[in-house]
């Protein structure tokens, strides 16, 4: 049984743990979303989720309603995504991940937002501390998530490049160097109306464990300022080609009613390309909860190129 520590004695929870890979990643089972989630559960989730990064749940029937109560459990939720604009009325803090609306917001086919390794909208100058994400509809074959570790990421650098990549900082807008929206679909032109562009240290420090972070990703990370495009495109690939080892990640299978919750400050997730030709159906719902804003190993904060925070309720 997992158990929390308090001043005055220690108290059992009502959940299981099982770590689902070498770095990153546990099963919760015993726990029910459709109720409430007590205060010591609740606590030990929190607990939970700083220390593997990510938590899963399965066979869990819930709706919008019982998602955004559990979401809650990590911090204020927020709206859906900045440039959502399908929310439903009832639930504004709903995003709907679905591969059949893709073609006709983004002008490509294709499972998700990005089919590269991102940290979720990192543009944003506070992207989201936690993502909560359950499946509504999984395709019998393909459709996996796998997520990275940022800190094993940047423990996994030799100490000179640590030392280096330390003192840098990096613009983080949508698509990164590559995106994979068209730029005249609908979503494109959303994002050259009312651009979020955000410089962020290469390295955030976590506001809670105090690890190091390595804060860049293929789906996001534009450029390191201050270099020139060709230096700058060669560090990055030396540093994503870290962030993406495989040995720092985990992979899951979703089925209907499966359930993730990852720590969106320390994680990257690459979400599915292996069903992008496939004529299947693939629906899930995804809540996030408000962030703060990076700090780097020098004490740095963001800062905001265009755009501003982005708050919950």
């Amino acid at each position: 049984m997992t158990t929390i520590e308090t001043p005055t004695d220690q108290q059992v929870t009502n959940f299981r743990l099982q770590q689902a890979a070498g770095h990153i990643g546990a099963h919760v089972q015993g726990v029910d979303l459709t109720q409430p989630v007590s205060a010591i559960d609740s606590a030990a989730l929190v607990d939970a989720l700083h220390r593997h990064k990510v938590l899963f749940f399965r066979d869990q029937e819930i709706g919008h309603a019982e998602h955004i109560a559990f979401a809650r459990t990590f911090g204020p939720v927020t709206a859906s995504h900045p440039y959502d604009d399908d929310a439903p009325t009832e639930f504004p803090e709903i995003l709907k991940v679905d591969n059949r609306d893709y073609e006709r917001k983004f002008g490509v086919k294709a499972a998700s937002y990005t089919n590269e390794w991102h940290t979720d909208v990192t543009a944003l100058l506070n992207p989201p501390a936690v993502t909560i994400l359950r499946a509504d509809t999984a395709p019998t074959r393909g459709g996996d998530t796998s997520w990275t570790n940022l800190a094993a990421a940047y423990a996994g650098l030799p100490e000179s490049l640590r030392t280096l990549v330390d003192g840098l900082r990096a613009e983080h807008r949508f698509g990164g160097r590559n995106p994979i929206f068209a730029a005249d679909s609908s979503y494109g032109q959303k994002v050259q109306r009312t651009p979020l562009i955000t410089e962020h240290p290469v390295v955030r420090v976590h506001p809670v464990t105090g690890e190091r972070l390595l804060f860049v990703t293929p789906g996001f990370t534009h450029r390191i300022v201050g270099y020139s495009r060709k230096q700058s495109d060669a560090l990055l690939d030396l540093l994503f080609d870290e962030v993406t080892n495989p040995a720092y990640t985990v992979r899951f299978r979703w089925r209907d009613g499966s359930v993730a919750v990852w720590d969106n400050r320390a994680t990257a997730h690459l979400a599915p390309s292996d069903i992008n030709h496939l004529d299947v159906h693939r629906t899930l719902y995804r809540t996030t909860v408000q962030g703060d804003v990076p700090v780097g190993v020098d004490g740095a904060v963001s800062r905001s190129i265009s755009g501003e925070q982005f708050t919950g309720s």
